[in-house]
């Protein structure tokens, strides 16, 4: 409906510690071994040796049945990642559907760094608009064993982590979700977005910004889980929220309005 968006809702967040079975099977040494040889990167032997890592499914199904009740059918889900998952060869978003009430189409985000949750949420929306989707859910995960040495610097989580967003339909517009090239921009553009919402807005900046009050230790889920931890009190105060990140390898800023 054009009076109606697509917002979030509720949020939980988690993190863990161990390590999932799947970090030692076989297939995970050949998915790495061939995604690396034309590069010419080596293993991480270490880590494959040891079973280090852990299967996004296993983290998120948990809090997905936690999040959502058995009444509340779930018509899109959207995982989105950056450090890749230690399940190669599974689908790891059409599984985790199996965690959710209704039968939600299910589809991953990945390589696109930070920004690839506020993609995820861009997406949602796009598919709200469609008329299909009442309700979306997007989960944000992060493990920490990259299992082959990186061409380039990388932030790794010091633990896992999940995030689970519940997005519903509601009275008003959609959750705005923005996306700029030029890393240059994004002092001002954050400037002039928080300005725009009112005299208080709550601010989550992501580790991409300078000055961000988020965890470094959780570079791809740190900013979601504060939201997740304060949106109640803020949706109480009936304060607009704005989430910003900059992924400086893409040079892409991305924000998140809340109205």
């Amino acid at each position: 409906m054009a009076d109606h968006g697509l917002r979030i809702t509720r949020a939980l967040a988690r993190r863990f510690d161990g390590r999932s079975e799947a970090s030692l099977h076989p297939d995970l040494r050949v998915f790495v071994s061939d995604l690396v040889r034309p590069y010419g990167l080596p293993l991480r032997e270490d880590l494959l040796r040891e079973g280090v890592g852990h299967s996004y499914e296993e983290l998120a199904a948990d809090l997905l049945r936690e999040a959502l009740a058995e009444d509340e059918p779930v018509d899109l889900l959207i995982l989105a990642f950056d450090t890749p998952d230690v399940r190669p060869g599974a689908p790891s978003s059409l599984a985790l559907s199996r965690s959710c009430p209704g039968t939600p189409l299910a589809f991953a985000v990945c390589d696109q760094g930070v920004a690839a949750a506020f993609t995820a949420l861009r997406l949602a929306v796009d598919y709200h608009r469609t008329g299909s989707c009442r309700r979306a859910v997007v989960v944000l995960a992060e493990q920490t064993a990259l299992h082959h040495e990186p061409a380039a610097p990388v932030s790794l989580p010091e633990r896992h982590g999940v995030v689970v967003l519940v997005c519903e339909e509601a009275p008003g517009p959609d959750m705005a979700i923005h996306q700029i090239p030029g890393a240059g921009l994004s002092d001002a553009v954050v400037r002039d977005r928080a300005t725009g919402l009112g005299p208080d807005p709550a601010l989550v900046l992501g580790p991409g910004l300078a000055g961000a009050d988020c965890p470094a230790a959780q570079p791809f889920t740190g900013a979601w889980a504060e939201l997740a931890e304060q949106l109640p009190a803020w949706r109480a105060q009936g304060r607009p929220v704005l989430v910003a990140d900059l992924d400086r390898r893409l040079g892409v800023l991305s924000t998140l309005t809340l109205p």
